[in-house]
């Protein structure tokens, strides 16, 4: 319990980090003006929200990796909302899914990554976790 609150909170602080620092923005909501709303990324984004509600997160992920621009701006601000609506969800809905904070973790390291920003150096793993 105690390792899923700390992973919970580095969470969070690994998407303050990216929404305030990287992103220039107060919330890690993706936001959506109405040009926008027939570009890829807002289409990816209405996916991976359907799949968010079918529970089918892993699947969600998967598409999030597949389809990722790590050269548009946009995907990161949609991949930094995707995984904040993951960590609100509670532990028993996570389980269900077969998916856990560390993987939320990771995902995030995975993505900041993919667009040049290394987390893993900022961000350490949970107690007892390797790299």
């Amino acid at each position: 319990m105690f390792q899923d609150d700390w992973v919970m909170r580095q969470i969070e602080s690994i998407v303050n980090f990216l929404t305030v620092a990287v992103l220039n923005k107060k919330s890690p909501d993706f936001e959506i003006s109405e040009t926008e709303k027939k570009d890829s990324a807002y289409r990816l984004h209405q996916t991976l929200l359907k799949l968010i509600r079918e529970n089918q997160i892993n699947e969600a992920e998967n598409l999030l990796f597949e389809r990722m621009n790590s050269r548009d701006r946009r995907y990161l601000e949609l991949a930094v909302d995707f995984y904040s609506r993951l960590n609100a969800l509670d532990d028993d809905t996570l389980e269900r899914c077969d998916f856990s904070r560390g993987e939320i973790s990771d995902g995030l390291k995975e993505i900041a990554d993919r667009v040049g920003i290394p987390l893993s150096d900022l961000f350490q793993p949970a107690p007892g976790e390797e790299n």
